[in-house]
């Protein structure tokens, strides 16, 4: 019989345990907290955005950093392959817009009773509050001091896992161990990073790390006035200069540090980099839907209605009423103006601020506030079939402690449902 130990009972662990489990594999599932999926629980505000309703080609598009690594994954086990699986289990779900896919119940801790169910039918034992120390190798339990030579011997062979050790000195004898154990993002939910100094201690490089779709800090001063407010069916985009990083329609919320929602989450992980170098600049287009020339049409036919108003009274039906003092103090006219005597180069420098609304992007949030990880086990050390290591034998990795993340949308919980499954199965197969 073959002993398989996972350490992580996040979406990547409790796949890869189940996909593990056979009838001749012991499959033993380390967890430091004291229940299975802390983090998955928290996930779309809690209804847990399982996964996208597209292709597996649409799906590699919303790939941040190293989406041909995921080929494989994708392919071996797709969001339509993800949604069978919970629904041939009884959990029932919708689609909604932006394909995101969530169970019917709006209840995340649906999807974790799901996955919970499908263990205990595969008899996979779980081990909750028990934290994994270090990972063992025949080299290690030699010389348990000793640094680990990771080079190949003179047979030609890897080094192979040997096992696991736990913070209270238990060794879990192993001859296959995946470390599914996330990123540094949400740190309350137990991802600390330790995946990361089991990557190292095997000879792993680890990309450097950073927060990812994470809320963006401000320059401007104004920005806490704005706090709470939510503009939808908006167009932003990132520029670094003239150079456009980044565009997406949709919806975005001020802070009373910056700004954050769905549109401008996915663009901190394609903009971080850059960032990291020198500020950003945010445009908004208020109104997208309108070309320039119905825009000041439009202004016009309100300017009307008003003509006999203060400026800053006449903009109730073009902007939400927490804007529109910004949007004064922005266009440079004349609170007190009277609508008609507003002239049209006035008129037009408010079109262009409609347009394009701006602000100075500065930093992104920490980890706290971070959904996910950019950076970590470097793939170009990992098999991308099985998630082996191409280092230690036995060894795999899955889930967001790899140098893998996605835009938002359900994508990076395909990247931990695939790639859980691909080192469970690769674990299976040959232990």
């Amino acid at each position: 019989m073959g002993r398989i130990v996972v350490i992580g009972g996040g979406a990547a662990g409790m796949m890869a345990a189940i996909e593990a489990a056979a009838p001749e594999n012991q499959v033993i599932l380390l967890e430091k907290n004291e229940k299975l999926g802390k983090k998955l629980f928290i996930t779309g505000k809690g209804r847990c955005n399982v996964t996208n309703d597209c292709d597996v080609e649409s799906l590699l598009s919303h790939v941040v950093s190293n989406r041909k690594f995921l080929y494989s994954a994708f392919y071996g086990f797709s969001s339509q392959d993800m949604k069978r699986f919970l629904e041939k289990r009884g959990l029932k779900l919708k689609t909604e817009r932006g394909n995101r896919v969530f169970p019917v119940s709006d209840h995340s801790s649906d999807v974790i009773s799901c996955l919970l169910k499908e263990l205990a039918k595969r008899g996979v034992e779980i081990h909750l509050q028990e934290t994994a120390e270090k990972l063992l190798t025949e080299e290690s339990e030699v010389s348990p001091d000793g640094a680990l030579d990771h080079g190949r011997g003179p047979d030609g062979t890897l080094p192979r896992i040997t096992g696991v050790r736990t913070a209270d000195g238990t060794v879990h004898k192993a001859s296959a161990v995946i470390v599914a154990t996330g990123g540094l993002s949400y740190p309350s939910t137990g991802s600390t990073g330790d995946g990361y100094r089991f990557a190292e201690e095997m000879g792993h490089r680890v990309e450097k790390c950073s927060p990812a779709l994470v809320p963006f800090e401000t320059a401007e001063e104004w920005v806490p006035k704005l706090q709470g407010l939510s503009l939808k069916n908006v167009n932003v985009a990132i520029c670094n200069g003239k150079k456009k990083l980044y565009e997406e329609f949709g919806e975005m919320l001020f802070t009373h540090y910056g700004v954050s929602g769905p549109a401008i989450l996915s663009g901190s992980s394609i903009t971080a980099k850059k960032l990291g170098k020198n500020p950003l600049t945010l445009s908004i287009n208020l109104k997208p839907a309108l070309t320039r020339q119905q825009l000041d049409k439009r202004i016009l036919k309100d300017f009307e209605k008003a003509k006999n108003k203060q400026f800053q009274n006449a903009l109730g039906d073009l902007y939400p009423s927490k804007l529109i003092p910004v949007m004064v103090l922005r266009s440079g006219i004349p609170a007190e103006k009277r609508v008609n005597e507003i002239s049209k180069e006035e008129r037009e420098r408010l079109v262009t601020l409609t347009e394009a609304f701006t602000l100075t992007l500065t930093g992104l949030r920490g980890y706290n506030e971070a959904i996910i990880t950019q950076g970590g086990v470097s793939v170009g050390e990992i098999n991308p079939a099985t998630m082996e290591s191409r280092r230690v034998a036995g060894l795999y990795f899955a889930g967001e402690v790899l140098d893998l993340d996605g835009m938002t949308g359900g994508y990076n919980l395909q990247i931990a449902w695939s790639t859980g499954y691909a080192a469970g199965q690769g674990a299976r197969l040959n232990v």
